[in-house]
């Protein structure tokens, strides 16, 4: 009786790691891979600009990004980028290159990419920041707030 037990419980452990191993990611893809990315097969795109210091993106990360039905929407019909709007990276992107113009010059600067894509008028930058664009990578909307599981998965659906 005794050895059953432990081979039920060794089987679900077994059966339960496999299950977790098996858990799906969002493909996040950079600039430079979305840009090839686009020229072999065009597909609508997810921007998801965030920084290290904000709350509401890694609340985002954790709720939103991991769920399944969000996973799956964004991995079949979306391609992803993940960036960090204070990144001193130089990115080159459709024939132009873009760099941190404020590095150095002040406090959480920002990158020249999430300023051109996800500018508001009248209004300062601000992250959480998700921008979606058609397949001719045209802005098709843009949200500046924390956005959970089921928001983003409407939003998707759109």
């Amino acid at each position: 009786m005794k050895k059953n037990k432990l081979y039920v419980i060794i089987c679900f452990v077994f059966m339960a790691g496999s299950l977790h191993a098996q858990k799906q990611h969002i493909q996040w893809i950079s600039f430079e891979q979305l840009e090839d990315s686009l020229t072999v097969r065009p597909k609508k795109v997810l921007i998801d600009f965030y920084a290290d210091w904000c709350a509401y993106c890694k609340k985002m990360d954790m709720a939103a990004f991991q769920d399944p039905a969000v996973i799956s929407v964004i991995n079949s019909q979306y391609y992803a980028v993940k960036m960090d709007v204070e990144s001193k990276d130089t990115i080159s992107f459709g024939g132009d290159t873009f760099h941190n113009a404020q590095s150095g010059k002040k406090r959480n600067p920002t990158h020249e990419i999430p300023l051109a894509l996800a500018s508001r008028k009248d209004k300062p930058f601000s992250v959480p920041a998700i921008v979606i664009l058609d397949d001719r990578f045209r802005v098709r909307s843009r949200y500046f707030e924390y956005v959970p599981p089921k928001k983003m998965a409407m939003i998707l659906n759109e």
